[in-house]
């Protein structure tokens, strides 16, 4: 379990973690978002040492990461999968890891085979590819078999062979109960394998929260339904975790919390004709548009004449 209490990180006189409050629990895959700038590498950094933070306190597993007498058991790290010296081989990076903490070479063996790396354990990094790269930094991770592991971008390079993997890999380790924190820019991906998420922008806590609840606050899941009898039909539909929206007057409402099928068994019990059902959805990439979009640091532009005319 990572715990982090008014966590927060100033560089000069700018605040990249801004007393950030969040716990990553066992058993569940935690996506950690936000856009560039946000403070989430910082914040990694400081969960295992890396950087000290200004104020406020993180620990890992109930302790802080230096506190460990075998980290590599604890928390298993993946930063920068470029973080190994060029001219070792895949097998002999994991193996001066796994000395120092008395890891056996079996456990080397066993996470090559895990990571795909068979073939290339005795190459140099330096020829290693980028999504190589990752699967040595993933490898890395795995070594001490940690309760905890930690990834940021661990998609980053790989193939689609390689992403189906990774999916694999991070939902097979939290239905071990492990605690696992991955941080990616790709929602897609997010949606897919995260159960729960934190978001944070400007070094700021944004959201704390799940996937189904963040895309139904920024209105996923809503079903568009039109009847002559909208005032009927709100009050049969009304209840617990049921939202309902719409003009007075208007044919046309939008319910949340009850599925397309749901309202039509409902309806026609009540003897209300419906003339439409239509089911939408918001991605959880909409969602997080919305959420972080005062909190973006870098704005591009799709301007293209603004760009000849200059």
């Amino acid at each position: 379990m990572i715990e982090a209490r008014q966590l927060t990180k100033r560089f000069g006189d700018r605040t990249a973690v801004d007393r950030l409050d969040f716990v990553v629990r066992p058993g569940t895959v935690t996506g950690f978002l936000g856009p560039n700038g946000a403070g989430k590498s910082t914040t990694m950094r400081m969960i295992v040492g890396l950087d000290a933070p200004t104020s406020g306190t993180v620990t890992v597993n109930g302790r802080h990461y230096a506190e460990h007498g075998a980290p590599l058991q604890e928390v298993g790290v993946l930063l920068e999968a470029k973080s190994v010296h060029p001219g070792r081989s895949a097998f002999a990076h994991l193996m001066a890891q796994a000395y120092t903490h008395g890891i056996p070479r079996r456990r080397v063996e066993e996470v090559i085979e895990l990571t795909g790396l068979q073939s290339v354990a005795n190459k140099r990094a330096k020829s290693f590819s980028l999504g190589m790269g990752q699967r040595l930094g993933i490898a890395a991770a795995l070594l001490g078999d940690p309760a905890t592991i930690m990834l940021d971008e661990p998609v980053n390079g790989l193939d689609p062979e390689g992403v189906l993997w990774i999916r694999n890999l991070l939902t097979g380790l939290a239905a071990d109960g492990r605690t696992v924190f991955v941080s990616s820019h790709l929602m897609s991906e997010m949606a897919l394998v995260a159960d729960h998420l934190i978001i944070v922008g400007q070094g700021r806590l944004l959201a704390d929260t799940t996937v189904h609840d963040l895309v139904r606050r920024a209105g996923g899941d809503t079903v568009a339904v039109a009847t002559a009898e909208p005032a009927r039909l709100r009050e049969v539909l009304a209840g617990p975790g049921v939202e309902i929206t719409g003009r007075g007057g208007e044919e046309e409402l939008f319910v949340v919390g009850l599925t397309p099928r749901q309202i039509g068994l409902k309806a026609a019990e009540a003897g209300i004709a419906l003339f439409e059902l239509t089911a939408t959805s918001v991605s959880l990439e909409a969602a997080f548009m919305e959420l972080t979009k005062d909190s973006v640091e870098y704005h591009g532009t799709t301007d293209i004449s603004a760009r000849a005319a200059a």
